[in-house]
């Protein structure tokens, strides 16, 4: 009996986007408080010299004074670029014509661009991740945007991006990220007309996402000049990059950035003629070092730096202990609002997304262990327990250490579990939290990624010999095989899975980006004096204020302190309600 094989021709079908625009809702706002935060040896400032022109109002009761800390612990810079994904051979059928598709086994040298060959096979690989961005590997054009002359709409060349022509969708993925930022939008719609930022030359090094580019913009309509590169080679977006130049933001970063190209867009940042920052935004530090290193007189003119990371607020702490830190500097990363919601609940999301989008693996069962029981960790071990993980946790801190017990979690060394887990999570931000001790020891498959901000947790570097093959699967991982075919599966090199390999909650990055706001017009605005060389936390009632914004989201209502009540516990009716030693 003969078979027959029918050829079913599909038609192709275009998508079109359709740009809808929803109009934003207004919030009936308190006015900003006007505490700074301020050592304990400097006399409180009266209320009614609020640093924020026309924004506060006196506060009753305003702590005078914010806690100090020192940290240790510094971390090196992120390098390196990557490309080529190999695909499969399709079978051919009877009767049917497909190309058959070979992909020769290439030896690659990391710390070079990647070919053109592999760059292109990457945009075209069955395998290629959900999580690259429109204008991330769908070009053909492999020319470096350093060699480019491009220019914006308006005729201005200041700026260095993937591709400028991306900037229309750029623009849409703002337009979304203003929608679930709403504390951000608000402000920028209340005090743009006081200009608080006027005269505000910033100069910033972040990951460039659309939930940044909103922070960008609103510092603008606040009155501020800024000029921005990316904290990390790998979480541009293209098209949100575009975005901004064309809006006439002077931003030097794309995508997949050698070590080179990292340092020159930060430098392009600040050397710049007729024009010299006077803030710094800064997340992890980079920023902040290459001015020390390159341009020290341009701090005689800086009035403060605000950081954001681990990373950063470490090295600043050790600035501060060496008395070479030469302007004041807030420590945003230590805030509450930072903590407990970028770190633990923005974590407790991304590490799934992250996870999923890269391997597409199962959790229910795995074993998992996660180095650091932080606000990161917390995140990570409850997202993963919440999947049926088997998890175990590695602290360093006895504090920790006890409420990963009291949270249900194994605490273990990593030695003891390394030949048994399936997926090992730093969360860190120390440096070689995983050896080439433990990578030559973990079980075949073992996934491993780093979700703290620095990419030395996991020594990558000790996997560049000659007897280790790196092969791409897909943008973003690797596999790293040794000689006997035992392979590892890298992801995003080491550098932070989220923003490398998925996306973040929106919201929750408004609350961060309003901290920092804040932060940088509080700083801007203070008197000489209020603020000598040294670290400072936010208030407590700016972070009242940045969490109180945000409730209207949730249709939340908050209970008031009757007169009583405020007097039995002595405290004011509007806050601050906790004292600064108090640990949410």
């Amino acid at each position: 009996m003969s078979v027959q094989v029918a050829t079913v021709k599909m038609a192709d079908m275009e998508l079109k986007g359709v740009n809808s625009e929803r109009p934003s809702e207004g919030l009936s706002l308190p006015a900003i408080p006007a505490v700074p935060a301020i050592p304990a040896s400097v006399s409180p400032i009266d209320p009614e010299s609020s640093p924020i022109p026309a924004l506060s109002q006196p506060m009753k009761g305003a702590p005078a004074s914010a806690m100090k800390r020192t940290d240790p612990t510094q971390r090196p810079k992120d390098g390196g670029d990557d490309a080529g994904s190999p695909e499969g051979a399709v079978s051919e059928a009877p009767r049917t014509v497909k190309k058959q598709i070979q992909f020769a086994d290439q030896k690659r040298e990391f710390n070079k661009r990647p070919t053109k060959i592999g760059r292109r096979s990457l945009s075209r690989s069955i395998s290629q991740s959900s999580t690259d961005s429109y204008s991330s590997d769908s070009s053909d054009d492999e020319t470096s945007p350093r060699d480019k002359q491009q220019k914006n709409s308006k005729g201005s060349s200041d700026f260095c991006v993937k591709n400028i022509k991306q900037a229309e969708f750029g623009r849409r993925e703002i337009e979304i990220a203003e929608q679930e930022m709403p504390a951000l939008m608000a402000l920028r719609k209340r005090a743009q007309g006081e200009k608080p930022l006027a005269g505000a030359k910033i100069v910033g090094c972040t990951h460039i996402t659309a939930q940044t580019a909103v922070l960008i913009e609103t510092l603008g309509a606040l009155g501020a000049q800024c000029r921005w590169a990316a904290c990390n080679i790998y979480s541009t977006l293209n098209e949100v990059a575009a975005a901004l130049a064309e809006s006439g933001v002077p931003v030097f970063s794309w995508k997949g950035e050698s070590e080179d190209d990292f340092w020159w867009c930060i430098d392009r940042c600040v050397n710049v003629e007729g024009w010299q920052p006077n803030m710094i935004l800064d997340d992890g530090g980079d920023l902040t070092h290459w001015i020390y290193k390159k341009y020290p007189n341009m701090f005689k003119k800086i009035k403060g730096i605000v950081e954001e990371s681990v990373t950063g607020v470490h090295r600043l702490y050790q600035l501060s202990k060496a008395g070479k830190l030469c302007v004041p500097a807030m420590n945003v990363n230590d805030s509450v609002t930072k903590q407990k919601f970028d770190n633990l609940y923005c974590c407790r999301e991304s590490i799934l997304d992250g996870l999923k989008r890269t391997t597409d693996m199962m959790f229910g069962g795995k074993q998992v262990v996660v180095c650091g029981y932080g606000e990161v960790g917390k995140g990570c071990c409850a997202a993963l327990k919440a999947m049926g993980s088997i998890v175990y946790v590695t602290e360093i801190d006895p504090i920790c250490a006890l409420q990963a017990c009291m949270d249900g979690f194994r605490l273990v060394k990593l030695n003891e579990v390394i030949r048994q887990v399936d997926i090992v999570i730093t969360c860190t931000g120390n440096k070689n939290v995983v050896t080439r001790e433990h990578l030559d020891r973990m079980k075949n498959g073992c996934i491993v990624c780093n979700m703290g901000h620095s990419n030395t947790e996991i020594d990558v570097a000790s996997l560049r010999t000659p007897e280790l093959t790196w092969e791409r699967v897909r943008s973003q991982v690797d596999h790293v095989i040794w000689p006997d075919g035992k392979r590892i599966v890298l992801l995003a090199e080491g550098r932070l899975l989220n923003l490398s390999c998925s996306t973040v909650p929106t919201f929750v990055l408004s609350i961060t980006a309003t901290t920092q706001a804040l932060a940088l017009i509080e700083l801007y605005n203070a008197p000489e004096g209020r603020y000598k060389q040294d670290v400072y936390l936010l208030p407590k009632k700016m972070d009242e204020y940045v969490a109180s914004l945000h409730l209207p989201t949730f249709d939340a209502h908050l209970t008031e302190l009757s007169d009583e009540q405020a007097k039995y516990l002595g405290l004011n009716k509007n806050g601050p309600f906790k004292p600064n030693y108090y640990r949410y």
